[in-house]
Parts: structure tokens; sequence; C-alpha cells
């Protein structure tokens, strides 16, 4: 209920006072440098259980992207930070996972953000985007290894993504009733004072 509120708040002051595209850019690019750290800083640990398995946190910024703004900034986010990542961590064959994984997920949140949130929580939207975020992957390694046996992996990556989503829907839920809601209005919109 408190996102809804927030939400609603941030496009009533868009609508009443525009919106300096200067101040997006510069909070999407702070969203996006954030995912990218969160991603770097997770490469650096061991895989979870197999080979591939990270908790997925660079997540948190694009979901707090496509629930502040928009699905078109989320995927924004969600392509650059696989695009630079791939690159920084030296592994650019991997994007096609990440970058496939990354877009459907984000697609599925936004059509559950937009369709039947707030029936389900946040956390639930999670969990199923980062669900679908493995299956993806294991399915792009499938068509492009040919190796079929790795459909086997299906159950742990399915396990696997309801703990991360957990995790990613439990940071943002916290975020969003924490933080208060003065703060998101100030990341998105510069407030003047009138002397």
């Amino acid at each position: 209920m408190r996102l809804k509120i927030i939400r609603t708040a941030i496009l009533s002051l868009s609508m009443k006072n525009g919106q300096s595209a200067a101040k997006k850019i510069a909070t999407l690019s702070i969203f996006t440098a954030l995912s990218l750290i969160a991603f770097i800083i997770e490469n650096q640990f061991p895989p979870l259980f197999f080979p591939g398995a990270k908790m997925g946190l660079a997540n948190i910024f694009s979901f707090a992207a496509l629930i502040l703004y928009s699905p078109w900034e989320a995927f924004v986010i969600v392509a650059i930070r696989t695009g630079l990542g791939a690159v920084f961590a030296g592994n650019v064959s991997a994007v096609l996972y990440s970058f496939t994984g990354g877009v459907v997920s984000m697609a599925v949140s936004s059509v559950l953000m937009y369709t039947v949130y707030p029936r389900i929580s946040l956390m639930s939207v999670s969990i199923a985007a980062a669900t679908v975020h493995n299956v993806t992957q294991n399915i792009v390694f499938v068509i492009l290894s040919g190796t079929a046996l790795t459909f086997g992996y299906m159950p742990y990556l399915i396990l696997l993504g309801i703990l991360s989503g957990a995790v990613v829907g439990g940071v943002i839920m916290l975020i969003f009733k924490k933080v208060p809601q003065s703060v998101f209005e100030r990341a998105i919109y510069k407030t003047t004072k009138k002397v």
C-alpha cells in the first residue's frame, strides 16, 4: 500500500512540476552504477551451489527503477549493467545469458507490477522474476550448447530463484517501507525553496 502511495505522489508531482530530464538521467545513472558495483562485487565470490549461480543483488536497482519510473528505464539499467558487467568481468560470452535472462525477468516483473500488483506482494514479483531469469538462462545454455542434460539443473535453479528473489524482494520491501517518501521525491524531482 505504501508503495502505491509513493508511486502516486511521484506521478502527481511529475504532472504538476514537470520532470527534469537531467535529474532523471542522473538518478538512473546512479542506479546503473550501483547495480554494476553490486554485480562486480558479487562476481568476486564463488558461485552458489553450482557454476554461474549468483544471488542477483544487482537486480535490486533495476527493480527499484521499475517501481519508481517505468519498465523502459528498468530495461535500460539491465542492458547497460549486463553489457558493462560482461566487459568488466572479462566474460563477454556471458552477456548472452545475462542479457536474455535480465530482459525476460524484467518483462515478467513489469507485467506483474502493472497488472496484478498489489494483489501480490513485491516479494512475489521478485521471486517470479528471479525464477524466470534462472530458467531463461538455462534454456539459452541448452540452445547454444545443444546439451539437454543441463535441464537436470532446473529444479535447483528454481529453488535458487526462489531464494534470490526473496532476498532481492525483501531488500526492496525494506527500502520502500523504511525510507521516507520525501527521499524518493527528492531523488526524482528537484525541490526548490521559495525565499
